[in-house]
C-alpha cells in the first residue's frame, strides 16, 4: 500500500493497515511544492511509529543485495527503552522476519517513565514488589508470541554480584533467556542463573523418556512420573530445559 509522504494522517495510519507491505511515497503522490516538507514528515513517521524496524529491514535488504549476500542474512535485535516502545512491543516483535531478539533497556525506560531513580536496572527497596514486573511480562509475551529470544538489560552496579544474582532471578523465573553482562564477573553469575542445573537437566531427560514410552510404547497420553502426572505440556517444558542445558554445554549424567 502506498501512503503519500506529505499527508500526516495517512502516514500515521500506514502501520495499522493489514497490507502485505506499506511504503511511504515521496514521488508521484506528493505535490512538487510539498516534496521537501514531505521528506521531514516521512523521517518523523519512521522515527516515532513502529515502522523503525521495517525501515531497518528495507535498508538491510538493500545492503545485502549490493554486497551479494542472501536476503535475510543479517538479523535484528530490538530494544524496548521507552514507554512508546512498550505500548507498541507487540507490533515491534512482529515487524520483520529478521528480528531474532527483543531486549529490555532499563535505564532509558526508567527515564522515559520519569521514575525517581538515578540508577537503572536495579531493585528499588522502597517499592513493595518488583517495579518492572509488568514490563518484563509484557515484553516476554510479545517476544515469545513471535518466536524471539528475550533478554533483560544490564545491571549497572557492577561490583554487587550477589545483588545481580538476586535481581536476575526475577526474569529467569519468568522465562527470559538471559541478561546483558557488563563485566566478565557478571558473565559468570548470569551463566549460572540462566542455565539449568545438572539435576534439572537430567530430570528433564527422564521426563522425556517416560513420556515417550507412555505415548509410543504404551499408547497412553499421560503417565505418572514419581508423584506427579506428566503429559504433553510436561514434554514441552522438559524440552525447553534440555535445549537450554545443551546450549550451556550440559550433557546427560550416566546411570
Amino acid at each position: 500500500m502506498s501512503s503519500p509522504g506529505s499527508n500526516e494522517r495517512f502516514l500515521a495510519k500506514a502501520p495499522t493497515v493489514s497490507a502485505d507491505m506499506s511504503f511511504l511515497d515521496l514521488e508521484d503522490s506528493v505535490a512538487p511544492l510539498e516534496k521537501e516538507a514531505a521528506r521531514a514528515k516521512v523521517a518523523e513517521a519512521i522515527r516515532t511509529l513502529p515502522a523503525e524496524v521495517v525501515a531497518l529491514d528495507l535498508l538491510l535488504t538493500q545492503v545485502e543485495k549490493k554486497c551479494g549476500l542472501p536476503v535475510g542474512h543479517i538479523g535484528i535485535e530490538a530494544q524496548i527503552e521507552t514507554t512508546r516502545g512498550l505500548i507498541n512491543v507487540e507490533e515491534i516483535c512482529a515487524a520483520s522476519p529478521r528480528l531474532e531478539t527483543i531486549i529490555f533497556g532499563p535505564a532509558d525506560f526508567a527515564a522515559s517513565m520519569e521514575m525517581p531513580v538515578l540508577t537503572g536496572g536495579v531493585a528499588i527497596p522502597e517499592y513493595p514488589g518488583d517495579h518492572f514486573n509488568y514490563v518484563f511480562s509484557k515484553i516476554l509475551m510479545a517476544g515469545r508470541a513471535n518466536g524471539l529470544q528475550v533478554i533483560d538489560g544490564p545491571f549497572l552496579k557492577i561490583r554487587e554480584l550477589d545483588s545481580l544474582r538476586e535481581f536476575a532471578q526475577r526474569t529467569r523465573v519468568l522465562g527470559y533467556d538471559g541478561k546483558w553482562a557488563l563485566t566478565p564477573d557478571q558473565v559468570g553469575v548470569l551463566n549460572e542463573v540462566y542455565s539449568p542445573t545438572q539435576e534439572q537437566f537430567d530430570k528433564a531427560w527422564d521426563i522425556l523418556d517416560a513420556y515417550r514410552k507412555a505415548t509410543e510404547d504404551d499408547r497412553t497420553g499421560a503417565v505418572m512420573f514419581g508423584d506427579e502426572m506428566i503429559d504433553e505440556a510436561s514434554r514441552k517444558m522438559a524440552t525447553k530445559f534440555v535445549t537450554r542445558g545443551e546450549r550451556a554445554g550440559l550433557t546427560r549424567s550416566e546411570g
